[in-house]
Parts: C-alpha cells; sequence; structure tokens
C-alpha cells in the first residue's frame, strides 16, 4: 500500500491487488515504530494519523524473574514521535488507501488475489489473479510483491529461500483489561516461560512464547494450565484469564525468519516479508516493510519517468535495504535461541541476581537503552520521503 500510494503519488500508474474484501484481519504486528511515524510526518499526515485510536509507548519494559527494568529507550530519539503506537493495521491500511486514492493514477482493487506471474520475454510483464468475477491478468513494467512470508509471487519466480530455523512459535489471545490493572511491562519471563503482553486500550493482546511444534503438547495439557501458566507470569491477569474459554480463541503464528538471496528478476521486485520474513520480536516486520517501500518509490520514481526499469535498479533497492534487514534478523534469532537453547539452562535466582549478563549490562548502563532504542525504533538506515 505505502509503495504504491508514493509511486501514484508521483504521477505513475499504479495497481494494488487486495485479496480480501476488506482490511480487517488480526495482523498482530499492529505496531507504528517512530521511524514510520517520522514518514507520516513528512508525508504532511502526522496529526490526522495520530487522532486514529491507539496507544503510545516510549520505553519498553520487561519483568525477568520478578524483577522489573527497562530494556528500551525511545525518548532521545531525533523524530518527532518518541514512542511507539500500537494501532491496528487495517486502521492504518485505510488511512494509507484512502489517501492513495486521491492519486488519479491509483487504483485499489479489494478482493483480487494475484496467483501467478505473466513472463514475456525473458522478463515478468504483469500477473495473474482471480476476483468474485473470474480471472484476468494485469499487465505491468514492474510487479513488486509484497505478498508476506507465505509470498506466492516469490514461490512462482523460483527465488531461493534462506531459512534461519528459529525455535520459537506464538500463541496469540486476547484478555479483557480489567480496570484495576497496573501499568504492565511489554515482556514477562520466568523459569523458561515468556510472554508479550500489549495494551489494546480495552484488553490486553497476549502473545505466550512456545518451543516450535509445542502447540499440540499445551493442548493436550488443558486450557487450565494453559491459563495458569500466563498467571504465574502476570498475576494481575488472575481475574481475566477464565475469558479464555475455548481453544478456538487461541491462534498460532509459526514464527518464521527468512530472507531471499537476491529479490528480485527482470521486472520482478519483493519487498518487506516477501523478501525477508521477520519474527514478532521488536515488532520491526511492518516498519522494516515500510522503509522497503519508501526506498523503492524513491529510486524507481524517477526511473519510470526515464522508462528504464532495469535489473540494475532493482539490485540496488536491494542493496540498500538488505543489510538492515539481515542485522535485526540476527538480533532475532540470537534472543530466540536465547530463550530456548539446546540445552536447558538450570533455574535461575528471583530478582536482579537471576538477570543474564546482557540484561545485567543493560541494567547497569541506561545508555545502551538508548542505542536498543535507536535500533528497533529507527533501524540501521531510515528512510526518508522524496
Amino acid at each position: 500500500m505505502m509503495a504504491g500510494f508514493l509511486l501514484a503519488r508521483a504521477g505513475i500508474e499504479v495497481v494494488v491487488l487486495e485479496k480480501h474484501a476488506d482490511f480487517f484481519r488480526d495482523f498482530r504486528g499492529d505496531t507504528i515504530h517512530p521511524s514510520t511515524l517520522e514518514l507520516m510526518h513528512e508525508l504532511g499526515f502526522l496529526e490526522e494519523f495520530l487522532k486514529l485510536p491507539h496507544q503510545e509507548m516510549s520505553e519498553i519494559q520487561l519483568t525477568f524473574e520478578g524483577a522489573t527494568f527497562t530494556t528500551t529507550d525511545f525518548s532521545r530519539l531525533p523524530v518527532r514521535c518518541k514512542f511507539i503506537a500500537f494501532m491496528p493495521q487495517w486502521d492504518f491500511l485505510n488511512f494509507l488507501a484512502e489517501r492513495a486514492r486521491r492519486c488519479p493514477s491509483f487504483r485499489l482493487m479489494m478482493g483480487a488475489e494475484a496467483l501467478d506471474l505473466v513472463r514475456e520475454g525473458g522478463r515478468i510483464a504483469g500477473v495473474k489473479a482471480r476476483s468474485a468475477e473470474g480471472d484476468f491478468a494485469v499487465r505491468a513494467d514492474l510487479v513488486i510483491a509484497a505478498d508476506g512470508r507465505s509470498s506466492i509471487l516469490r514461490e512462482r519466480a523460483g527465488l531461493e529461500v534462506m531459512d534461519a530455523n528459529v525455535p520459537i512459535d506464538v500463541l496469540w489471545t486476547r484478555i479483557p483489561k480489567e480496570q484495576a490493572s497496573p501499568r504492565q511491562t511489554l515482556g514477562y519471563v520466568e523459569n523458561g516461560r515468556f510472554m508479550v503482553l500489549l495494551d489494546r486500550g480495552d484488553y490486553f493482546q497476549c502473545g505466550y512464547i512456545i518451543r516450535k511444534g509445542g502447540f499440540e503438547a499445551i493442548r493436550r495439557a488443558g486450557l487450565p494450565e494453559f491459563r495458569a501458566n500466563i498467571v504465574g507470569l502476570a498475576p494481575f491477569l488472575r481475574g481475566a484469564v477464565d475469558a479464555i474459554s475455548d481453544w478456538d480463541e487461541v491462534k498460532l503464528l509459526t514464527v518464521k525468519i527468512d530472507r531471499l538471496r537476491r529479490w528480485h528478476l527482470p521486472g520482478f521486485l519483493c519487498i518487506g516479508d516477501s523478501a525477508h520474513a521477520m519474527s514478532p520480536a521488536g515488532g520491526v516486520g511492518i516498519n522494516l516493510a515500510v522503509q522497503d517501500a519508501v526506498a523503492a518509490a524513491n529510486l524507481l520514481a524517477p526511473a519510470f519517468e526515464r522508462g528504464t526499469i532495469d535489473e540494475s535498479l532493482l539490485r540496488s533497492i536491494q542493496r540498500r535495504r538488505e543489510l538492515p534487514a539481515r542485522l535485526i534478523q540476527a538480533m532475532q534469532i540470537f534472543v530466540h535461541r536465547r530463550m530456548f537453547p539446546a540445552v536447558p539452562r538450570p533455574a535461575r535466582p528471583s530478582g536482579r541476581q537471576g538477570l543474564p549478563l546482557p540484561a545485567r549490562v543493560i541494567w547497569a548502563f541506561p545508555f545502551l537503552r538508548r542505542i536498543i532504542g535507536r535500533m528497533i525504533g529507527m533501524g540501521l538506515r531510515p528512510e526518508h520521503i522524496r
């Protein structure tokens, strides 16, 4: 959506295909980072954008074996919004779509799923798609695949995927927020259990982290034990977890970290999770995807004006965006393998003494929290609107 909007804003004819009839999906990746908020400012949309319902977080706290400390500080970033905004992704997409439709050269086709690529003269020349009206094709000088971690188009393109084989999955569920709920931390760790808790206004979005492939064993143990494990991490949820009354209310997210060796073919480019699938750690996936879109539009718009979209230009987009994605992926892989090591660690003491060495270093040196805030909030190479 961002790539299509920015290209249409530059006067380039764009068709965006969205396979669903609306954007009302439970994306879970609902964090809008300072880098993305800065882009909204550069577009002149920030004030209007922040009128949408959202919550703001200027620092990230972790409760580890009963000790709560700040791991990430956004308060000194050189941007207008020194916080993460938690906003449903459907609101973000609808906001962008509404503004993109004001561009005469933009067309959004809802309920239209891209299924295959059109090949012609040794290059990609469009996509084959399907809607309620039947099959059709869209011809294009360039196809941008932004269809996620299970991208159909990158599969049809035959691009090589390198998988990091991370050891975790996530169980997502909703827990009602009681009026007496304290200000919660973002993450909870205790006795080998891990949970993320996102404040969504009138409810908490709970991400319970499990060993990959472990969901069936958790189901066999039963809902009472699952609820008890959540309460063991966040006791203030004791009166609310009974709302999880059926396993249908618990959704499995199979976590993947992978990347393409090459993001492009003649007439074809992958961005976002299609090019580099991210884990939920840090909530960076949507923001890296937006950064990819901005970098692509910045380089593609003048090339369209010249009429020269060659593969060397697509290669330069990958070169610009690959290092930031690989760096974040390396950080995510390190964190996940620390969560579930091949050899289980002995139980840790409670309180500050039980913190692992990296956490104790962050606790002792506050400036490190600002460095982490910079990496999560802005990334290695923040892009700007041209």
